[in-house]
């Protein structure tokens, strides 16, 4: 009997999931994340945040040091990955070079002992829909590099997969044809209705093919949103660094009214943006995209600046200029070739930026100095011994713990100490947070606030 799926609950979720390879270094801290059925959903991060572990832990390939993974409500975290019926593309595409295209396809359903018919008519519709049927006598290294990645592909759906993981499938394809092949995929995922999850460091790549995207860093999640979302409004200013470009303009907000706020730049300027999440009164970041901001001309108005312009690099469609304003050395404008004044030269000029196109936001910790901050500390079994991991999003802050100097954070390792009550001190820039009696459970976590 066919199983019935609950169309609300997610297809793919993560509780309190963490991986470590040593047994001291956390590669992935606390995750928990949900994954809906049938959508399209982007692991996004640098390399060595944490998000080629999470496609493998979810693929099998990997065993969480902590947490569970469920699929469909199953937990599988000792789940062997031939028994997930998940489709797998692979960076490399892994195609058998000994085999046909037709019989790499062959090759997962003859596992699964179809019958013969049932293989044959699998491997036609999915040749088919990857645009490739008279391919299938080939081999491999006779098929270009984008062919394939279409057979790769043909390969993780031609047995009906409930859910398909590509690992960076486009990285070694040129850009016209990486371009095209994003909305191919896009679009057999949408046909299909399958569940899609991407792994890329690509931000382009992720905005063009997700319905949702996770921006991963230190093995968290910084934000999961959708993609037009993520760009607008990022929750702090590594979301805003690292997707698109960026211009980062340090301040205090002085005033709030309603859904606008006055931010005073550090170099005394006032400029008027959306409402975020910081107060009257509270240090915040305000992160530019380059094409919010427009030469202005003569005269006068909210957020004009005057602007030095250094040099004016020629894009084609667009033309980038590297101008000084507010106290910023390096600041990106971009210009669609067509808006352009094409008598510009350096020198002074007047910009605006555009009031909705920004609003202020918490500036990471390390930027903060008065506002209060979380150390997490830790118990992990190593060895049937148990180990105080400390980690902390404050960097170069000095930590005490039971009176002994353990360093400067970040740590990339962890410290022994027994289950029970520690004193942990942390000192920066002047200021202190002490927790005087931090009860250490295998387990869980303690907050230094």
């Amino acid at each position: 009997m066919e199983a019935v799926h609950n169309s609300q609950a997610p297809h793919v979720s993560f509780r309190n999931v963490q991986k470590t390879y040593d047994g001291e270094t956390l590669i992935v801290r606390d995750l928990n994340l949900d994954i809906r059925r049938g959508e399209f959903l982007t692991l996004l991060g640098p390399s060595g945040s944490g998000k080629t572990t999470c496609l493998m832990m979810l693929a099998g390939f990997e065993t969480p040091t902590g947490g569970e993974i469920r699929l469909d409500g199953e937990v599988i975290n000792r789940v062997p990955p031939y028994r997930r019926n998940i489709g797998m593309v692979f960076q490399n595409y892994a195609l058998f070079p000994h085999m046909t295209v037709a019989d790499n396809l062959r090759f997962p359903l003859r596992v699964r002992k179809l019958a013969a018919n049932e293989v044959e008519a699998r491997v036609k519709r999915a040749l088919g829909m990857v645009q490739l049927e008279a391919f299938g006598n080939r081999y491999p290294q006779q098929l270009s590099g984008g062919q394939q990645q279409r057979i790769a592909l043909a390969r993780a759906l031609v047995f009906d997969p409930q859910l398909v993981l590509m690992d960076e499938p486009l990285g070694a394809l040129d850009k016209n044809l990486r371009e095209r092949m994003q909305l191919e995929i896009k679009h057999i995922q949408q046909n299909l209705g399958i569940t899609v999850v991407f792994v890329t460091h690509d931000q382009s790549e992720a905005l063009t093919m997700s319905d949702r995207i996770a921006v991963f860093n230190h093995g968290v999640i910084q934000q999961i949103d959708a993609p037009e979302a993520l760009y607008e409004y990022p929750t702090n200013s590594f979301v805003a660094d690292f997707i698109g470009e960026n211009n980062a303009l340090d301040g205090t907000v002085v005033a709030v009214a309603g859904e606008e706020c006055d931010v005073r730049l550090d170099c005394g300027t006032v400029l008027r943006a959306r409402t975020g999440n910081v107060g009257a009164g509270g240090r915040a970041r305000i992160a530019v995209r380059p094409e919010r901001v427009q030469l202005a001309g003569e005269g006068e108005g909210a957020n004009r600046l005057d602007a030095t312009v250094r040099e004016l690099i020629y894009l084609g469609d667009q033309i980038r200029l590297r101008v000084e304003l507010a106290g910023k050395h390096e600041f990106t404008i971009k210009a669609p070739i067509s808006q352009l004044d094409r008598s510009l030269r350096p020198g002074s000029h007047r910009v605006w930026i555009e009031q909705d196109g920004f609003e202020p936001m918490t500036q990471d910790i390390e930027l903060q100095k008065k506002e209060p901050f979380t150390l997490k500390v830790t118990l992990v079994e190593r060895k049937d011994q148990g180990y105080l991991f400390v980690d902390s999003t404050v960097t170069q802050a000095r930590v005490y713990i039971d009176g002994q100097n353990i360093g400067l954070t970040p740590f990339t390792n962890p410290h022994r100490y027994g289950a029970g009550p520690h004193q942990v001190i942390v000192e920066r820039d002047g200021y202190t947070r002490i927790a005087t009696q931090v009860q250490i459970e295998r387990g869980q976590l303690a907050r230094v606030d």
